[in-house]
């Protein structure tokens, strides 16, 4: 016994130090600000911010909670969290002794193993606990537990990540509603001023004051736009069972909140710091527990290399008979290693280290990628605004020739071509208004999800939703 337990703590010792390497996050060439960002840098972000501030529209912010909720994709991803929780566990049992028990009665002839008489029939009653334990003395099982728990961060980043994508993708398409909504609006208004033009044409005709041409052109003006509104509705019909079906519910109609124009448009957008950029974003957390994990595989396979020690126990007992049992007991160490297996282990070592090459150009390919998305992002929302005050004002100029044409061809200063012209130069600049604010909008809502905002402020918020397992 006393070599045991001195055999016990020098491999406690020794397995102190795991073969294999230790992890270090590969540098990655972080910019200094973001391209695109002209004002001064400071460490505030936009993704600091939760998700109601930047979305104020109430009834948003009514659909994302149930979304939060609902949500199959969210929900399948909690399952996938405690699927690798358990995972996780698995691999850290290894670190402990495994117990078994068994127990066996036996009924029969010249058992005489057991010392028993022979040519009588008997019973035999036998019950042992035996004991498993591999000595950890290369790192094998703590490299082993490393990656599992390695796995299991990831799946809570990729959870993480699919609350962002959801918050988005909610967001974007409640944006493209409202703005159909808004192009339907127009449709319709568009629709009723042309057959205002027409009624006005077609009474000057039969007066003998206007041409069969004038009445013709707006009658094929009012027909166009009045075709383009079923398109528009079913759109809006498309549009709201997306909707639905983010929310985890069957096809039903969508409230509505505040119209397009009366979306809260965030005056100052900032950025913040590129560096924060990779503690934020859970693409990259995730891509780096995965790095973490394919770092630990590598000490797994080293440690192939190396003998396994084992101790091994045994307590039992046995009778012919309930009362008096005979106990025994033994206790062993013991040691298997790879001596000839064709190349198989070292082949697996190098095939790990290939992985974790693999991963680690992945990280880095998704961290400049996250770089590129908030410059897109920062440049887009910045042209947007000054490509919507031109367009505003082209609407407002064509608004105002609409009207003095009308009046000067009522009044017979102008002929049917400028009020014409006039009406079918303004409704394709009302729509292009329309969707540039749509643009505006979404816009700031990719460069939420560019910076990695939203996730962290759900789990913090006061909510019934569960979201960290």
């Amino acid at each position: 016994m006393k070599k045991i337990f001195s055999l016990l703590l020098i491999t406690s010792f020794i397995s102190s130090c795991a073969v294999g390497p230790d992890y270090k996050r590969p540098d990655v060439a972080t910019p200094a600000k973001y391209r695109g960002v002209t004002t001064t840098q400071d460490a505030r972000s936009l993704a600091d911010a939760p998700w109601w501030d930047i979305f104020k529209d109430p009834v948003l912010k009514g659909l994302i909670d149930e979304a939060l909720k609902n949500n199959l994709d969210l929900r399948i991803a909690s399952a996938r969290v405690e699927q690798m929780r358990e995972l996780a566990r698995i691999k850290k049992g290894d670190y402990y002794p495994h117990l078994n028990y068994s127990a066996t009665d036996n009924y029969g002839r010249n058992v005489a193993s057991y010392g028993l008489p022979d040519g009588k029939n008997s019973n035999m009653f036998s019950g042992n606990v035996e004991m498993q334990w591999e000595l950890d003395v290369w790192g094998r099982v703590r490299r082993g537990s490393e990656s599992a728990r390695a796995q299991y961060l990831a799946s809570i980043e990729a959870k993480r990540g699919i609350i962002l994508m959801l918050i988005t993708e909610l967001a974007t398409a409640y944006i493209q509603l409202r703005e159909l909504d808004s192009e339907l609006e127009i449709a319709k208004r568009t629709a009723e001023a042309f057959k205002g033009t027409y009624d006005l044409f077609n009474r000057r005709y039969k007066g003998g004051d206007a041409s069969l041409l004038e009445t013709s052109r707006a009658g094929a003006a009012l027909s166009q736009v009045s075709a383009y509104i079923p398109y528009l509705e079913n759109q809006i019909f498309e549009k709201e069972n997306q909707i639905c079906f983010l929310l985890g519910r069957p096809p039903l109609a969508v409230p509505r909140g505040q119209t397009l124009k009366e979306q809260y448009l965030v005056p100052d957008v900032p950025a913040g710091l590129p560096s924060t950029l990779l503690e934020r974003r859970p693409d990259i957390r995730q891509a780096e527990q995965l790095l973490i994990s394919a770092n630990a595989e590598i000490g797994v396979a080293k440690a192939d290399f190396f003998p396994r020690f084992s101790l091994t126990g045994l307590l039992g007992s046995a009778s012919p008979d309930l009362k008096s049992f005979s106990n025994s007991w033994s206790v062993g160490g013991g040691l298997t290693g790879p001596l000839f297996n064709g190349g198989k282990i070292f082949a697996n070592y190098e095939a790990t280290k290939q992985a974790y090459e693999q991963t680690k150009l992945q990280y880095e390919k998704t961290v400049i990628n996250a770089f590129r998305e908030v410059a897109d992002a920062v440049n887009l929302q910045q042209k947007l605004s000054g490509i919507r005050d031109e367009q505003a004002k082209s609407v407002d100029f064509l608004r105002t020739a609409t009207k003095l044409s009308l009046d000067r061809y009522k009044k017979g200063l102008s002929n049917y071509n400028d009020v014409l012209d006039a009406q079918q130069q303004l409704y394709p600049a009302e729509n292009d208004l329309a969707r540039t604010e749509r643009d505006r909008l979404l816009a700031i809502v990719q460069l939420f999800k560019a910076l990695g905002g939203g996730w962290n402020s759900v789990e913090q918020a006061n909510t019934n939703v569960k979201v960290y397992n």
